[in-house]
C-alpha cells in the first residue's frame, strides 16, 4: 500500500484508494482550504456490509433487539480493567491507605467511559480504528514512535498478565513462580487454539471465573462491612497523604486506564454492521455508549470491592498479628487470606483459578490489541499465536528476572511499575484520541460537542500534568536522596533530563498540532431512492459475534 504523500501547493492530503479497504467515508481526497470534501463513488471496496447485511428494515428493529446486536465489544474490553495489573493496584491502595484513594477508582473509570465511549465513536464514524488514523495523519518519523510506544503499552500491559498467571500457577501447584512465569507462555497459546473448538463457550467460562471472584469480595465485603462512610468519603474526598500515594495513585490510574484500550476499541466496533446514515450512525454510538457503561460500571463495583475489601481487613482494630504482617506485605500471591471468611479454606484454590482466567482473558484482549496496532501503522498482519508469541517472549523477559532475584515480592512491585508504565504511555494515545474525535476533518458532523470536548481535555490534561509532575519530583527525589557517588548521578541526569524534555516535547507536538489530513466524506446516496447506501463491513475484522477478532494473515 502506499504511503501518505503531502504535496506542494496547499495543504493537500493523499490517501490511496485501497488504504485499509474500510468505509465509504474514508476515501483518496485532494481538499483545498475552504472546500468541501467529495462524494464518494460507489465501489464494492469502499462499502462497509454485504448483501447479506443489506437489511432496509434494519432501523425499524425494535430498540432493544438493536441494542443485543452490538453487545461484545464493551465487555470484551472491560476484562481489562479486571486484569491481574488491577487487582494488585486496588490491593495495595487499600491496604497502605485504606479508603483514600477511592476517588481515583471513580475517576479513573469515569474518564475510561468518556475516551472508550469516544473511541468507539470514532471507529463507527469514519470506519478506521486509531491506528489507521494516526498513520493517515502523522508524518512517518512521529507514526512509527506512535507505534514504537503503542507496542511498549501493550508489552507493559502483558506484565502483569504473566505475573499473575504464574502467581495463580504458584497458589496451585505450588510452584516457583520463575518456573510460572515460563509456563505462561504455553498456557495462553493453549487458551488462543481452544478458540478453535468453541470460542463462546471459552470467553463465557473465563468471564464466569472472574466474576466468580468478584463476587467473592462483594461476600467478604458484606462480610467486613467497610463503614459506608469511609467509602464514600474515599469516593468524593480527593487525599493524597502518606508515602507513596501519589505514586500508588498514578499506578491505580495506569491500570485503569490503558492506552492499547483505545486502539482495541475502536477496532472491535467495526465488526458490527452500521447503516451509513445519519440515524444508523447515531444509533451505534448510543448502544456503544450504553453498553461501555454498562460493563464499565460493574468493572467499578468489583475495583471498589477489591480496595474496600482490603482497606477493612488491613486497618482493622482487631486485626491479628499474622494478618497484619501479610497486610504489610500483600500482593496478588498472598491476597488468598481476605477471602478467608467467606471461603475457609478453600479460598486459595478458588482464588488462583480466578486469578488465571483473570490473566488469561486480558492476555487475549492484549492479543487483539497488538494485532490492530500493528494492522494500523504498518499495515502488517500476523496470525495470533505469532502475535501472542512474541509479545509474550518480550513481556516474559523482565518478569522472569524480577522473579528470580526478587521473589513473588519482586514480581508483585513489577506490576506497579508496568502500570506506572502505561500511565505515561496514556497521552501517546489519548491526545490522537481526543484530536480527532474533535476534528471535523475526521469526524465531520459525528465530532465531539463543546461540553464534551472540554471534559475531555480537562480530564486529559489533568492526568497528562500529574504524570509530568510526578515523573520529575520523583526522579529529582530519588536522585538527592540516592547512596549513588555524585559522578553516577551527574551521569544519570545527563541521560534522564533531556528524555524527560523529549517526553514533554512530543506531548507539546501532539497537543498543538494541526490536523490536516481530511478523511470524512459525506455518506452518498441511492440516486433513485434518495437513502443513504448500505455496504460492507470491515472485511479485514471477523465478526464480533463470533468472537474470533483476529486480523487475517
Amino acid at each position: 500500500m502506499g504511503s501518505l504523500q503531502q504535496q506542494q501547493g496547499g495543504d493537500v492530503a493523499v490517501i490511496p484508494q485501497s488504504w485499509g479497504g474500510g468505509s465509504n467515508r474514508i476515501a483518496a481526497l485532494n481538499v483545498e482550504p475552504g472546500t468541501t470534501p467529495p462524494q464518494s463513488s460507489s465501489n464494492n471496496n469502499s462499502k462497509r456490509f454485504n448483501d447479506k447485511h443489506d437489511d432496509p428494515n434494519h432501523d425499524q428493529k425494535p430498540g432493544w433487539r438493536k441494542f443485543l446486536s452490538f453487545i461484545g465489544p464493551g465487555f470484551l474490553v472491560s476484562l481489562a480493567y479486571l486484569d491481574p495489573g488491577n487487582l494488585e493496584t486496588d490491593l495495595q491502595a487499600g491496604a497502605s491507605h485504606g479508603y483514600e484513594l477511592l476517588w481515583v477508582v471513580l475517576i479513573g473509570l469515569v474518564f475510561a467511559l468518556i475516551i472508550q465511549s469516544l473511541a468507539a465513536n470514532l471507529g463507527v464514524s469514519t470506519g478506521k480504528h486509531l491506528s489507521e488514523l494516526c498513520k493517515a495523519e502523522y508524518p512517518r518519523m512521529v507514526k512509527y514512535c506512535l507505534w514504537i510506544l503503542a507496542e511498549i503499552a501493550v508489552i507493559a500491559a502483558d506484565i502483569p498478565e504473566v505475573i499473575g498467571t504464574a502467581f495463580g500457577l504458584n497458589i496451585l501447584f505450588n510452584i516457583p513462580v520463575w518456573v510460572g512465569v515460563l509456563l505462561t507462555g504455553l498456557s495462553t497459546l493453549l487458551l488462543l487454539g481452544l478458540q478453535r473448538y468453541g470460542v463462546r463457550k471459552l470467553e463465557m467460562l473465563i468471564a464466569v471465573l472472574v466474576f466468580v471472584m468478584a463476587g467473592c469480595f462483594f461476600g467478604e465485603m458484606s462480610y467486613v462491612k467497610p463503614p459506608a462512610s469511609g467509602v464514600v468519603k474515599g469516593m468524593f474526598v480527593p487525599k493524597l497523604n502518606g508515602q507513596g500515594a501519589t505514586g500508588d495513585a498514578i499506578a491505580l490510574l495506569g491500570a485503569l486506564v490503558m492506552p492499547h484500550n483505545l486502539f482495541l476499541h475502536s477496532a472491535l466496533v467495526l465488526s458490527r454492521k452500521v447503516p451509513n446514515s445519519v440515524r444508523g450512525v447515531n444509533d451505534a454510538c448510543k448502544y456503544f455508549l450504553i453498553e461501555s457503561g454498562i460493563a464499565l460500571f460493574v468493572a467499578f463495583l468489583i475495583n471498589v470491592a477489591v480496595v474496600s475489601v482490603s482497606a477493612a481487613v488491613c486497618t482493622a482494630d482487631n486485626i491479628s498479628s499474622a494478618n497484619q504482617k501479610r497486610c504489610n506485605d500483600l500482593n496478588l500471591n498472598s491476597a488468598s487470606f481476605l477471602l478467608e471468611n467467606v471461603l475457609g479454606k478453600s479460598s486459595k484454590a478458588l482464588y488462583a483459578v480466578a486469578l488465571l482466567a483473570s490473566g488469561q482473558s486480558s492476555t487475549i484482549t492484549g492479543t487483539y490489541a497488538g494485532q490492530f496496532i500493528m494492522q494500523g501503522f504498518l499495515n502488517l498482519k500476523m496470525k495470533k499465536w505469532v502475535r501472542n508469541i512474541m509479545t509474550r517472549c518480550i513481556a516474559i523477559t523482565p518478569s522472569l528476572i524480577v522473579s528470580i532475584i526478587g521473589g513473588s515480592q519482586g514480581a508483585g512491585r513489577l506490576i506497579i511499575i508496568a502500570s506506572m508504565i502505561l500511565s505515561f504511555e496514556l497521552p501517546f494515545a489519548l491526545i490522537p484520541l481526543l484530536k480527532f474525535s474533535s476534528s471535523s476533518t475526521k469526524m465531520g458532523p459525528y465530532k465531539n460537542s463543546v461540553i464534551i470536548i472540554v471534559i475531555s481535555w480537562i480530564l486529559g490534561i489533568g492526568i497528562i500534568g500529574i504524570n509530568v509532575y510526578y515523573l520529575i519530583t520523583a526522579f529529582v527525589d530519588w536522585l538527592v536522596h540516592n547512596d549513588i557517588p555524585k559522578v553516577g548521578n551527574v551521569f544519570i541526569g545527563i541521560i534522564v533530563f533531556p528524555l524527560m524534555a523529549i517526553y514533554i516535547i512530543a506531548v507539546i507536538y501532539l497537543t498543538f498540532r494541526k490536523d490536516i489530513v481530511v478523511t470524512y466524506v459525506e455518506p452518498e446516496k441511492d440516486e433513485a431512492a434518495d437513502t443513504p447506501v448500505v455496504g460492507f463491513e470491515r472485511n479485514d475484522i471477523v465478526i464480533l459475534g463470533s468472537f474470533d477478532l483476529s486480523i487475517q494473515a
